[in-house]
């Protein structure tokens, strides 16, 4: 089975982009888990434009699931992880002003200063992940470091869904699954995954242990859940719901403003 670790980050977006505390990213978290997801990430970031610091401990201190604390190993996000004791702390390279992820770790030269990282996390009894494209030497090398997983790549993956060259990528996710799987490395994915592409990818990559979906599953959940909540606001005002015939209806009774439309004055 494939566990599902559901990305608060984009609850945490909306949040802030207004101020306050709505909507809160813990309420978030229970509905997801009340829902049967097996785990929660978040990626807080140095600027806290997202998930904060503050939203780490209270998730840390609530939650009933497995906690996946992604992030660059610097030694503000190590002493987070440090007092939190997540379950799984995915390591990536984003350098500190990136929007959202968008390559694996080049472990092939001055990345022997992770081997203490990941020694660290073990002693901790924190499983870790290192955020790497579908790369043999990569995912070898990951190994030869001391990490316990590693979280392919999907964003090449995603972008190139139903175009001729998907396949290729597919197949090489496959092929590094595989490879990680017979020398001892657990393996997750993430990024950009959705409802459309997630089935032949689940298909394809045998092996797969988890995957960390956010930015397409709250979009979805826009959609999804939209229905249900403007019926419930209809209820709260005590409104007749517009039928589509009454939509036409109100439409055709507009009015309509002859002529050229006049461009806006202003003073």
């Amino acid at each position: 089975m494939v566990r599902l670790s559901v990305n608060l980050n984009k609850i945490a977006l909306l949040r802030n982009s207004r101020g306050g505390a709505l909507p809160s990213v813990l309420q978030a978290a229970r509905i997801c888990i009340a829902a049967g997801c097996h785990g929660i990430t978040v990626h807080p970031r140095p600027d806290a434009r997202h998930i904060t610091t503050q939203d780490v401990m209270d998730l840390a201190a609530m939650l009933t699931v497995e906690f996946n604390i992604e992030g660059y190993p610097s030694p503000a996000f190590l002493d987070l992880v440090d007092r939190v004791r997540p379950t799984q702390a995915t390591l990536v390279p984003d350098p500190p002003d990136v929007l959202t992820s968008n390559a694996g770790w080049n472990l092939d030269r001055g990345a022997d200063w992770l081997r203490d990282v990941l020694a660290s996390l073990h002693e901790a009894k924190i499983r870790s992940s290192l955020f790497l494209a579908p790369d043999p030497k990569q995912i070898e090398r990951a190994l030869e470091l001391g990490a316990d997983r590693i979280e392919l790549y999907t964003g090449p993956y995603a972008h190139a869904f139903g175009a001729p060259d998907g396949e290729a990528i597919l197949r090489a996710h496959r092929e590094a699954a595989r490879l990680a799987r017979e020398i001892g490395l657990g393996v997750n994915a993430g990024h950009d995954l959705d409802l459309k592409n997630i089935p032949p990818y689940v298909k394809a990559v045998k092996g797969l242990q988890e995957t960390s979906i956010g930015h397409a599953l709250i979009n979805d959940a826009l959609y999804l859940g939209l229905t249900r909540t403007v019926k419930a606001y209809l209820k709260a005002l005590r409104a007749k719901p517009q039928r589509p015939r009454e939509q036409r209806k109100a439409l055709r009774s507009k009015p309509q403003i002859a002529g050229k439309q006049r461009s806006i004055r202003r003073d």
